[in-house]
């Protein structure tokens, strides 16, 4: 059975930190907001939450080939 990478290294645009973040299985993560320079971040177009944007690692649904947020 496939399991997913559940930690990614988030890099923000606006100032570069790099945060490492334990991405949640349940829900999508469409908002984070910075630890240094606060800025909020949201999903670029045609990316489903922050972590496809901004990460290392997409996330699981994704990783699984499903749809992010989608019901099973």
């Amino acid at each position: 059975m496939f399991k997913p990478v559940l930690e990614s290294t988030i890099t923000c645009p606006e100032c570069g930190h790099k945060a490492d973040e334990q991405m949640p299985t349940n829900a999508c993560q469409w908002f984070y907001e910075c630890h240094a320079c606060k800025a909020l971040l949201k999903p670029l177009p045609g990316d489903c939450c922050v972590y496809c944007s901004y990460g290392t690692v997409e996330c699981p649904p994704i990783q699984e080939g499903k749809s992010c947020c989608s019901k099973s």
